[in-house]
C-alpha cells in the first residue's frame, strides 16, 4: 500500500535539469534568512532574561521595603508598650506619694495632740515644734524634692529656738545653721519654668509636619521667571531670561550623600505623635522627681524623633529644637541631704529634757 499523501509527480520532459553546482548547497537567501531568525531568537532570549532580572530586582526591592515597614511597626509597638509601662510606674509612684502624705497628716495630728499636752512646758513645746518642722523638711526633700519648702521649714525651726537662750538650744541652732547652708549651696533648678517649656514643646510638636507631609518649595528657575516678570524688561531681556531659565531646568542637582527620609503610614504617624506626647509626659515626671537619667533619655529620644521623622525646616520645628537644646543643657539631678545631723541633735535634746524631768 502506498501513502495517499505521497504521490509521485511526473517530471516533464522539457524541464531543465538542475545544475550540479547548485545541488546540496543552500542559497544565499536561505542563509540570510536563517541568520536573521537566529539573531531574532537571540534578541528575544536576551530580552526575556533582562526582563526577568529586572522583575527579580523589583521583587527584591519590594521585599526589603516590606521588611523595613514591618520592623518600624514592631518598633512602634515596643515604644508604645514601654510608654504604657512608664505611665503605670508613674501612677504607682503617685499612689505611694499619696500614702506618704497621708502618713504625714497622721503624724501632724499626733503631734498636735502632743502640743496640747506640752503647752505648760515652753522648752519641750519648742523642741516638739522643731522636731515637727524637721520632719516636714525631710519629707519635702525625700518625697517632693522641694528644696525651697525644706529651707523654709529649717529657718522656721531656727526662729523657734531663738528665744531659748540655753547652751543646748544654741548648739542645736548651730547644727540647723549647717543644714541651712547645705541647702542654700545646692544648685537651683527652676522646675516651673522647665515644666512650662515642656508644655510649650508639646504644643509645638502637635503642629509639626512629617517629612512625608512637607510641601515642595518653589523652583529657583520659576522664581527667577516670576521676578523677571515683575521687572519692566525689554524684548531681548525677556528672551534672555527665558533661555537662561530653560538652561537651568536642563540640570537638576540633588544630594545623594544622605539616605532617603522614612515615610510613615497614617497609622504609624498617629502612633509616633502619641509616643512623642508620652515621652514629653514622662520627661515632666522625671523633672519633678529630679531623675536625671530618665529625663536625659526622654529628651534625647524626642530630639532624635524630631530630626528623623519631622520636617526640621519648619519654623515650629526650629523653635522646638531650640527648646530641646535649652532643656538638655539643664541638670535636674540633685543629690539632696537627709538632715540626719539635725534630727539626731533634736533626739538628743529630747533625751536631755526627759532626763531632767525625771531628776525633778
Amino acid at each position: 500500500m502506498t501513502d495517499p499523501q505521497l504521490s509521485l509527480v511526473p517530471v516533464q520532459a522539457d524541464s531543465k535539469p538542475v545544475p550540479e553546482s547548485w545541488q546540496g548547497k543552500p542559497s544565499l537567501f536561505a542563509k540570510t534568512a536563517l541568520a536573521l531568525v537566529m539573531l531574532t531568537l537571540l534578541f528575544l532570549a536576551w530580552q526575556w532574561i533582562n526582563t526577568r532580572q529586572r522583575f527579580n530586582e523589583v521583587e527584591k526591592s519590594l521585599s526589603q521595603k516590606l521588611a523595613t515597614f514591618q520592623a518600624l511597626n514592631q518598633q512602634s509597638l515596643i515604644l508604645s508598650k514601654q510608654a504604657q509601662e512608664r505611665s503605670t510606674l508613674a501612677n504607682a509612684r503617685a499612689v505611694i506619694l499619696e500614702e506618704k502624705l497621708a502618713e504625714s497628716r497622721d503624724q501632724q495630728e499626733v503631734l498636735q495632740t502632743l502640743y496640747d499636752q506640752l503647752a505648760e512646758n515652753r522648752e519641750a513645746t519648742a523642741v516638739a515644734e522643731v522636731e515637727q518642722l524637721l520632719t516636714i523638711a525631710n519629707q519635702q526633700l525625700q518625697l517632693a524634692n522641694n528644696v525651697k519648702s525644706a529651707l523654709l521649714a529649717l529657718q522656721a525651726a531656727d526662729k523657734r529656738l531663738e528665744p531659748l537662750a540655753l547652751p543646748r538650744a544654741i548648739q542645736l541652732r548651730a547644727t540647723l545653721a549647717l543644714e541651712i547652708e547645705k541647702l542654700r549651696a545646692l544648685p537651683q533648678v527652676d522646675v516651673m519654668a522647665m515644666s512650662a517649656q515642656l508644655e510649650m514643646l508639646g504644643r509645638l510638636c502637635a503642629t509639626l509636619p512629617l517629612i512625608s507631609e512637607r510641601q515642595p518649595t518653589l523652583n529657583l528657575a520659576a522664581a527667577e521667571q516670576a521676578r523677571a516678570k515683575d521687572k519692566p524688561t525689554k524684548g531681548i531681556q525677556k528672551f534672555a531670561f527665558a533661555v537662561w531659565a530653560d538652561i537651568k531646568n536642563l540640570v537638576t542637582v540633588e544630594r545623594i550623600d544622605k539616605p532617603e527620609p522614612p515615610l510613615l503610614a497614617p497609622q504609624l504617624s498617629f502612633y509616633l505623635r502619641e509616643n512623642l506626647k508620652l515621652r514629653l509626659l514622662t520627661a515632666r515626671i522625671a523633672l519633678l522627681q529630679h531623675d536625671e537619667v530618665s529625663y536625659s533619655s526622654d529628651i534625647k529620644t524626642i530630639n532624635s524623633w524630631l530630626n528623623q521623622y519631622y520636617d526640621t525646616k519648619h519654623p515650629n520645628a526650629i523653635k522646638a529644637l531650640r527648646l530641646l537644646k535649652q532643656l538638655s543643657d539643664n541638670n535636674v539631678g540633685i543629690e539632696l541631704p537627709l538632715l540626719t545631723e539635725s534630727i539626731a541633735a533634736v533626739n538628743r535634746y529630747k533625751l536631755t529634757l526627759e532626763d531632767s524631768g525625771r531628776s525633778h
